[in-house]
Parts: C-alpha cells; structure tokens; sequence
C-alpha cells in the first residue's frame, strides 16, 4: 500500500515533470515526441506494484534513468518510430452519496474552512473538518507521481493534502466552483495545476478529489471561466 508520507509536494511534482520533459527534448529535438517519453516512463512507474515502487530509493533518479533509456530506444529504431500507447487514467470514483448532505451555506462554509488550514498549513486546524473515516483519492492520470491507491482515516487524509499543496512561492488557493458545488483551485504562476472537490456531510468532509491529472486540466486552462 502506498504510504501517504511517501507524497509529495505538487510543486516539486510539477517541477519534476518538467525536467524530465526538458530532459527528452534534448535527446529527441521534438517537444511532441518529449512528451510522449515522459508519457511512456510514468506508464512504467505505475506497472509497477506498489511494493516495487516502494523499494525504490529515489523515485526522481529512476525516473530520469528511465526517460534516457526510452529516448534511446527511440532513437535506434529506424526511421524513428513513435511509440504510441496510451497512460491510463485511474479508475473512474463512483461517488456515494452523502448520508446527510450538507446545505450549501454549511458546504461552503467547510470548504473555505479547509482552505484557510491548507494555507495555515495547520494539521490541528484541518483534522476538525474532516469525518474520522474521511476518504481521499488523488488522480494523476498517470502522468504526475502522486499517490495511486485511495487514503483513508481523518490523520492520513489531512497529512495528505497538507504535504500535496505544501506551498511554494507563486502558488495560490481559491475557492471555485468545481461542476457545481464550490471545491477549490491551485494555481501555480497563475497556471491551474490541481481542483479539489469535497463531499461535505454535517460539518465534516467525508470524501476529497485531488485532480492534478493534466488532460483532466487543460479546460481550465483554455481560457477565461465563467
């Protein structure tokens, strides 16, 4: 099982992403094909069952050990053929419903409450919004390296999403309405980069949605939103 302190901040998962990117473009000339590389190393982390990912040491080092050896594959084959699998998204979240769903006052008023801990960056402040049995999912679609199996219990949630939007400089938190109820939005560089939506029941979050899944993003990143 994945360890939720295995996470890491999303600012460092971008960051990584990038160089690993940068890193194929060099050796391959083509930001396309780049991408399609960096696509194919993050297929293969996820191949792997979670105790093989846990045994390795420095996850980044395997990762750009694995980006070079793709890009050399690449560029001995003839002609240079582009690999073409595809990067699975996770498993689709069949969302429960709530057995007491929150008015819309008390869902806002818990969203912007977890807001305020996650900038605080208060573990004390954030473990009171959230059920003991709250459950969290993070999705990277595959292509960022964030946690794969859901987290659950009240302190793993928390610690969870606390290490996830450790904040760095140029990052922000906003609440916004995520297809319908207001979740909240990070922006990094004023790029939308992750969108939390919360199942609120009472007065506690019992169920989050990380996506930080960058196709999953693109639309928020098109252009302006109502």
């Amino acid at each position: 099982m994945n360890r939720v302190d295995d996470g890491s901040p999303l600012a460092d998962l971008l960051d990584e992403r990038r160089a690993l990117v940068a890193l194929a473009h060099r050796m391959l000339g083509s930001a396309d094909d780049a991408e399609s590389a960096v696509d194919e190393c993050y297929r293969r982390w996820y191949a792997m069952s979670d105790p093989e990912r846990e045994r390795v040491p420095v996850p980044a080092a395997w990762l750009v050990g694995s980006v070079e050896g793709i890009c050399e594959d690449r560029l001995a084959v003839p002609g240079f053929e582009r690999l073409t699998d595809s990067v699975p998204d996770l498993p689709v979240v069949t969302r429960p419903p709530a057995t007491e769903p929150a008015t819309l006052r008390r869902h806002d008023a818990v969203v912007h409450a977890v807001r305020r801990a996650c900038l605080a960056a208060d573990q004390d402040l954030l473990l009171p919004l959230l059920a003991p049995d709250a459950t969290a999912w993070f999705d990277g679609g595959g292509k960022i390296r964030t946690l794969v199996a859901p987290v659950h219990g009240r302190d793993r949630v928390a610690r969870g999403l606390l290490r996830l939007l450790d904040r760095r400089p140029h990052t922000t938190l906003t609440p916004h309405s995520v297809n319908g109820p207001t979740g909240l939005v990070v922006r990094h560089d004023g790029r939308v980069v992750a969108v939390l939506s919360l199942e609120v029941s009472g007065a506690e979050a019992v169920r989050v949605w990380v996506v930080v899944n960058p196709d999953k993003l693109r639309s928020w990143n098109a252009g302006p939103r109502p």
